[in-house]
């Protein structure tokens, strides 16, 4: 066959449509053609703001370095005049290894539109800027605390309600299935893509002797696809997922008594029982002090309120209650695992 002639699976046309759809949808977001450097952040996010908030006036703005996430530096802007805020984030250096930067930002345009997330205002070069949610950021305590802890449950199940936006397809396409399936998914993707990038070798001794001494990658590969085929079993619904939910991407605002979900970084469809595990293990802190990990009764309060919160003013019965916890227990496991992951 002569090349650049093979005919297109319908799967990869599907995927292929897909990406021509996501292309476009980026591209119809502003683009601002700035690179903000790290040595002079303040300067860059006043060169992006000028260009999107062209009336603002630099000598009454406030510019505020926000504590530098793992892979990202991040700026809040206020405009004294209006009392806008505004947040531009500056990605970290070769992240786009880890994160799907595209569909970062399909992940915010679609929340936004949904009062999920802060409107995206515009991106550029290596970062972008969107709106500042007004509250303070959690802390891990808030986590466990029942008043707050159920506003984050709530949050949560309106969140594994979203549906991604489509391009319109051949209805016989996976983009247009529902409920959706495992092929849907992109959590075993992601987790083997992360594990893809540990390099064979480090270059520093010190740390090749570290990492030889306490890890083996075969084994951890190994040990995971144990669990991928264990756990596909367990029939764990597929949800649009945040997949990142420590206290330090959640915002409690205390007047209205709501949470709100902040850095959509690793938002993809996935297991919901993934979601709610990951979560249950950031009660435990950076400091992995599992003493902390919710007890058995807080965990199925917690799964209470997000069915409460799901049901759309529908009664959870007992029957229903047991029904939807067991699978997701199963899956806090996994979530476990991606401590090591």
């Amino acid at each position: 066959m002569p090349p650049n002639t093979a005919q297109l699976s319908q799967t990869d046309q599907a995927e292929s449509t897909y990406d021509s759809w996501r292309t476009k949808l980026i591209n119809d977001t502003t683009y601002v053609d700035i690179e903000v450097d790290s040595a002079t952040l303040f300067d860059g996010a006043w060169e992006v703001v000028k260009a999107v908030f062209t009336s603002w006036d630099k000598e009454k703005l406030k510019f505020v370095q926000c504590k530098d996430g793992i892979t990202n530096q991040l700026v809040r802007v206020t405009d004294t005049v209006s009392k806008q805020s505004v947040l531009v984030r500056a990605y970290g250096k070769g992240s786009e290894r880890i994160i799907d930067r595209k569909q970062e930002i399909v992940n915010i345009i679609t929340l936004s539109r949904q009062g999920l997330a802060a409107p995206l205002y515009a991106r550029f070069r290596n970062g972008l800027i969107y709106g500042f949610i007004e509250g303070r950021v959690s802390h891990v305590d808030d986590l466990r605390h029942p008043r707050t802890a159920k506003w984050i449950a709530t949050r949560l199940a309106q969140l594994h309600q979203v549906k991604l936006p489509i391009q319109p397809t051949d209805s016989t396409t996976r983009h247009q299935r529902t409920p959706l399936s495992n092929q849907d998914q992109q959590l075993w993707k992601t987790m083997r893509g992360w594990l893809d990038q540990v390099p064979e070798q480090y270059t520093d001794p010190r740390t090749q002797a570290i990492f030889k001494n306490r890890f083996n990658l075969n084994h951890i590969k190994a040990e995971l696809d144990q669990l991928i085929e264990r756990l596909e079993k367990l029939e764990s619904p597929i949800v649009f997922s945040h997949n990142d939910l420590l206290y330090g991407n959640i915002i409690l605002n205390d007047t209205k008594e709501e949470a709100y979900f902040i850095d959509y970084e690793y938002g993809c469809y996935a297991f919901r029982g993934f979601d709610i595990g990951n979560h249950f293990n950031e009660h435990c802190g950076f400091e992995f002090d599992y003493s902390k990990y919710p007890s058995k009764s807080f965990q199925f309060e917690w799964l209470r309120w997000y069915l409460q919160a799901g049901s759309n003013g529908g009664k959870i019965t007992k029957k229903k209650e047991q029904r939807e916890h067991v699978p997701d227990f199963l899956f806090f496991f996994l979530g476990g695992r991606e401590c090591i992951v």
